[in-house]
């Protein structure tokens, strides 16, 4: 097919929609202690703000694909991005059912455009080109996620209210939408959609497919480990008698790390057959991270946070590269990649509100981290039988 003219506007359009798939999450954790006062939550209820759009992740994925078969993927994505931006500014109002609701609908967009803009960025860019753009995507989505995690309480003391910081987030996502529509329709016109792919085996999932259950229990344990961490790390050092302003600053260098390591990650992973040797260590690294929170969380912050973020974003990217390397072919990649994103998903998103309840429970911090910490022993039992010699998803 014929290179799409103007393709440097494509890309910018592309990088401003990823940029909003992680804000309307990391921009809650450090407002965490000022929505609880504001709204007299508990921990379980606060890390449902967390929980909510990665249970609409995983919940509307497969809605996400079906749409993508009947009308193509970019219009779908113009109506994610739309609902980002709407959800965000519902938020603004400041009550329970305007936060929660604008976060369900936030979260919704997100799963819509988590979605199908990385396989749409395959169909708009050469194959030589198609690595690039992805790193690209994926640096953008946690840079976004740095930015909105760094200045949420600053935009709160700015603003007067943690609810006005949290809608501002609906801006860029406003502008994200405004660069895409006008493009939409020509990228519909070079990427249809994929009616012609609709068959039985394009879309059934490999459910009893022993390689596709161990990859995607990795996938849950990391993705648990993930989302309870960036919901929980910025409250647990504000309970220590941190500003909400540092404590952000401390998730910001969670995400950096993240995208350091999962830019790296993924070419590793090209140059080393056994990918056990690039999750074992990073499956260490989360692990001290996370007793190093439990047991010395004064001592280096910053380090703890950097251990969390490497491990974290290493074993992620990692973890998108076995989608691609258990599978025999591009539909059983696909075939993979629903029911592992979507089962981790929707598992992952009870992590922040039970690690909320535990906190609860036992009244502090400490039970949060001691239970993340023995959670990685699981999570190395599944890295353990991830040899590179399991029969692929689709063989045959």
């Amino acid at each position: 097919p014929r290179p799409l003219a103007g393709q440097g506007l494509i890309l910018l359009s592309v990088l401003a929609v990823a940029a909003n798939l992680r804000g309307v999450i990391a921009s809650v954790p450090p407002l965490t202690k000022e929505i609880a006062s504001g709204l007299g939550l508990g921990s379980g209820w606060i890390g449902a703000l967390t929980a909510l759009p990665v249970l609409c992740m995983g919940a509307f994925a497969p809605l996400a694909h079906r749409a993508a078969i009947r009308s193509g993927a970019a219009t779908p994505i113009a109506a994610g991005i739309a609902a980002i931006s709407l959800g965000a500014a519902l938020r603004g109002l400041g009550g329970h059912t305007s936060v929660y609701a604008g976060t369900f609908l936030a979260g919704v967009g997100i799963a819509i455009v988590g979605t199908l803009l990385p396989g749409l960025v395959k169909h708009l860019f050469p194959p030589e080109r198609a690595g690039l753009v992805t790193g690209a995507y994926m640096l953008a989505m946690m840079g976004g996620a740095g930015v909105a995690s760094a200045v949420s309480v600053p935009l709160a003391v700015a603003l007067g209210s943690w609810s006005h910081s949290l809608a501002l987030w609906a801006l860029p996502a406003v502008a994200a939408f405004l660069l895409w529509l006008p493009l939409s329709r020509r990228i519909h016109h070079d990427a249809p959609s994929l009616e012609a792919d609709d068959t039985p085996a394009a879309v059934r999932l490999p459910w009893r497919h022993p390689t596709a259950i161990i990859v995607t229990a990795f996938l849950a344990l990391q993705s648990w480990q993930f989302y309870s961490s960036l919901a929980w790390l910025a409250p647990t050092y504000v309970d220590h008698g941190w500003s909400g302003e540092r404590s952000g600053y401390l998730l910001s260098v969670f995400t950096a790390t993240q995208m350091v390591a999962g830019f790296a990650g993924p070419a590793l992973a090209d140059r080393v057959r056994d990918r056990r040797l690039l999750l074992l260590p990073a499956a260490a690294a989360i692990v001290a991270g996370d007793l190093g929170v439990l047991a010395a969380p004064d001592s280096a912050p910053w380090l703890w946070a950097t251990l969390l973020g490497v491990g974290q974003g290493a074993s992620f990217a990692v973890g998108l590269v076995l989608l691609v390397s258990y599978a025999a072919s591009t539909s059983a990649s696909a075939r993979l990649s629903a029911m592992g994103l979507g089962v981790s998903y929707v598992l992952a998103g009870f992590g922040p509100t039970v690690m909320g309840l535990v906190r609860d429970a036992s009244g502090g911090f400490g039970s949060v981290w001691g239970g993340l910490a023995l959670l990685v022993i699981v999570q190395i039992a599944a890295v353990a039988r991830l040899r590179p010699d399991l029969e692929p998803v689709g063989h045959g």
